[in-house]
């Protein structure tokens, strides 16, 4: 079975392939990327980088998680927000970064890891 050519996020149908061209933060040598959606787990993804180092992040539609999370998103044209989640551990609950989401342009799969204006948290708790 081949990987779709597009994920549907917020309601618009993003390119599974996803250019970076200003590498995330921490990530050096890497600016191409796949987002997969995770089985059985409506609006969670793996963003996976296909170039560099293997990397996986995870990310959600925050449409799904995170209702009411409505930033305005810089830039022209169709945007969606990916938010970057830090899976649970021991001692912490799973958190979401609202203050730097991937903003997606939906016509060709350019995205950025962008700060919002606003006071949004770094690590919101998730539910």
């Amino acid at each position: 079975m081949s990987a779709p050519a597009t994920v549907l996020v917020g309601g618009a149908a993003l390119p599974a392939a996803l250019q970076i061209p200003d590498e995330l933060p921490g990530l050096p040598g890497r600016s191409s990327y796949r987002l997969e959606p995770v089985t059985d787990a409506d609006g969670l993804f793996t963003l996976r980088s296909v170039d560099g180092p293997p990397t996986r992040l995870y990310v959600v539609d925050p449409d799904v998680y995170l209702p009411g999370y409505a930033p305005e998103l810089p830039g022209a044209g169709e945007r969606r927000a990916l938010v970057v989640v830090h899976p649970p551990t021991d001692d912490e609950p799973a958190t979401a970064n609202l203050l730097a989401p991937i903003v997606v342009d939906v016509a060709d799969g350019t995205a950025a890891q962008t700060v919002l204006e606003g006071d949004w948290p770094l690590r919101a708790p998730l539910a």
